[in-house]
């Protein structure tokens, strides 16, 4: 099989146009409800603290909590990935798959829709916490298990593994998607969906912001900790590195807040800024700051008040990179 690398961009916006359709109104007010008004063992032995959970098995890997706001805020997400794409789970031209892996599940809300949406297959969703629902399809489990420890899956592979929204949860992505390469069938295909996490701007309205001040040091303390943070601009260069071939590259540029005058860049927008708002400034700060940095909780509190202010200035225009990489391993080549 020839190697080949493509890349598309989708999405990808240049000087985005600004709505200033507006008259004396300088913050998002009732208009981001209108937008976001659809919304709606030992392992179990959770840590609490600041006022929040966080999964027990291999205590402190993964620093965001796992409680009831923080799967809302991920569900969310959900819903705004499959906005991104289009409605659809992935981007991996596979067929039939017939045993298929969701690394880092989360609330498995992207296991479920697979299984409904191929009922013929065997999904198996991964994460620290089993916070899944338990009505699930039939075709869909959930395992207890940790993706930077070592795998067991090379004798059983799968057809397809997916991953999504890693940003912050892992230290080695090479090591991750190697692992991928040697789990997955010849023929097979793995496919990440990640955010570069500092966001930008392209009129530089983000300079001197808490918006800006916040993300440095968030995800800045989230890097000395030894975290990725910023994998979707390099995971073609891991997918080439692990061995993988006919690799594919998406590249979407999504806005923080209803300031585009673009209608769907607005929509993709809001739910962006609307999962931040409900709990994401502080879900994202609080353990690596307080364990990290020593920062007390009130601190991180005003830190992710003022981002959140300032995400609600009309005069503050956010980007942030997000994208998507499939690749195959390679048929008639030895494991």
């Amino acid at each position: 099989m020839t190697e080949q690398t493509t890349s598309n961009t989708n999405n990808v916006v240049a000087n985005v146009e600004v709505d200033n359709s507006y008259e004396n109104d300088s913050s998002y007010g009732d208009e981001l409800s209108s937008y976001t008004a659809s919304l709606t063992s030992s392992v179990l032995d959770y840590r609490h603290e600041n006022g929040r959970r966080y999964h027990k098995y291999r205590d402190g890997s993964y620093l965001l909590p796992n409680d009831e706001s923080e799967n809302d805020r991920l569900d969310m997400l959900h819903e705004l990935c499959l906005m991104v794409l289009q409605r659809k789970l992935y981007l991996a031209p596979i067929s039939r798959p017939q045993r298929v892996m969701d690394l880092a599940t989360g609330t498995g809300l992207w296991a479920i829709d697979f299984a409904d949406e191929h009922p013929q297959a065997e999904v198996i969703g991964c994460d620290l916490s089993p916070i899944q629902p338990s009505l699930v399809p039939p075709n869909v489990k959930f395992l207890v298990d940790d993706i930077e420890s070592e795998w067991a899956y090379e004798k059983d592979p799968f057809d397809y593994i997916h991953a999504r929204y890693l940003t912050s949860s892992i230290r080695d992505y090479g090591k991750v998607i190697k692992q991928c390469y040697r789990s997955v069938k010849p023929g097979g295909w793995v496919e990440f969906q990640d955010w570069d996490a500092f966001p930008f701007s392209e009129d530089d309205s983000l300079n001197d912001t808490g918006f800006l001040r916040y993300y440095k040091e968030v995800y800045g303390s989230f890097e000395e900790a030894g975290y990725e943070v910023r994998p979707g601009t390099k995971l073609e260069a891991w997918f080439k590195d692990a061995g993988f071939v006919n690799i594919h590259v998406e590249k979407f540029v999504i806005p923080y807040g209803v300031w585009p005058k673009d209608r769907n860049l607005k929509e993709l927008g809001a739910w962006l800024q609307a999962q931040a708002e409900a709990s994401g400034f502080e879900a994202g700060a609080l353990a690596v700051l307080t364990r990290y940095k020593r920062w007390t909780k009130e601190e991180v509190i005003v830190l992710s008040s003022l981002a959140r202010a300032d995400g609600r200035k009309r005069t503050i225009h956010p980007l942030f990179n997000f994208s998507v990489v499939y690749g195959q391993r390679p048929e008639n080549l030895p494991r």
